[in-house]
């Protein structure tokens, strides 16, 4: 294992274009977007609100034009350019789902809210190379993300990578505000929750890099940490397999999961606490910022690459 920090990287050269898409990230609409997902939704105990929830995003991806799919049994929405092709897509992924009793502003409002923020801009800005998925029950064993993985090779659509944001919106700035999972070997991070972490293993550790050197170049000021995990050894860490990235790390797809850390920063985790209130829409803009940084790269290389082939 080995944690890098965006602060030791150099600051790389901005490109006007991306730079553009950025500066439409809005806090205000991160959390009207929190506040429309503010109440208890869990598949089962809350099924009504559940299903309420899953119209509220499929209305609101409509209105942003995209091709939208309710996919699989427990309905994963799938959201994609109406004019785009087989992709391969880069996937933006949360889920929309909570635990009995909690309104789940940041489990997982937080991370619903920058993907459809990123999804808002990048429609806006005509950046076709992204997916937005939103999963359903994950808080019973991540059923949606794995059946979605399940089905990818009968899918009309291939994912090149997947980043999936699991509570991006809590910040504590105070001294001793941050702990670590237990049993992370020779781990050594802040003890103040102000920082974004990024957990990848072998499939996407390049692509962790590269976002560090996104957020130096795009958000200089934003503290951003990489878990980066070698050799498979992530299956021996229960705490690093909690969220919709596994069933992606498990069939050798590239994937980041994005995090506020949890329980190990965040003390509403689970709670009926855990409201709009009690979030940084700061710290979640700038998550967003990243989220799109990496699209749009991903969008821009592309097209060099279709322009200068390689001989």
């Amino acid at each position: 294992m080995l944690v890098a920090h965006s602060r030791n990287r150099k600051a790389g050269t901005t490109d006007a274009a991306i730079a553009n898409v950025l500066r439409g990230v809005s806090p205000d609409r991160l959390r009207a977007f929190v506040d429309m997902l503010a109440f208890p939704r869990h598949y089962v105990a809350e099924r009504k609100a559940n299903v309420r929830a899953r119209d509220l995003l499929l209305k609101l991806l409509h209105g942003f034009g995209y091709k939208l799919l309710l996919q699989g049994s427990y309905d994963n929405i799938v959201a994609t350019a109406s004019d785009a092709a087989e992709g391969p897509y880069v996937l933006l992924g949360a889920h929309y789902d909570s635990v009995p009793g909690s309104p789940g502003a940041d489990d997982n409002g937080s991370a619903v809210a920058v993907c459809l923020e990123c999804a808002r801009l990048l429609q806006e800005n005509d950046v076709g190379s992204a997916m937005i998925v939103l999963f359903n029950r994950e808080e019973d064993g991540l059923l949606g993300s794995s059946e979605f993985v399940a089905h990818l090779a009968a899918a009309p659509w291939t994912v090149e990578e997947a980043h999936i944001f699991e509570m991006v919106g809590f910040c504590n700035r105070a001294a001793g505000s941050q702990r670590m999972p237990p049993g992370l070997p020779g781990i050594a991070a802040p003890d103040v929750g102000d920082f974004l972490a990024l957990l990848a293993n072998r499939h996407s550790n390049a692509v962790a890099e590269n976002l560090l050197r996104l957020a130096t170049a795009y958000i200089p000021q934003f503290p951003i940490l990489a878990l980066k995990m070698y050799l498979g050894i992530e299956k021996y860490f229960g705490h690093l397999l909690r969220s919709d990235h596994a069933p992606f790390w498990k069939a050798g797809i590239a994937s980041i999961m994005w995090t506020d850390t949890s329980e190990f920063r965040n003390p509403h985790y689970h709670c009926g606490s855990d409201t709009p209130d009690t979030l940084d829409y700061g710290f979640l803009s700038q998550v967003a910022k990243l989220a799109l940084a990496r699209v749009a790269f991903t969008d821009m290389a592309r097209l060099m690459t279709s322009i200068y082939p390689r001989i």
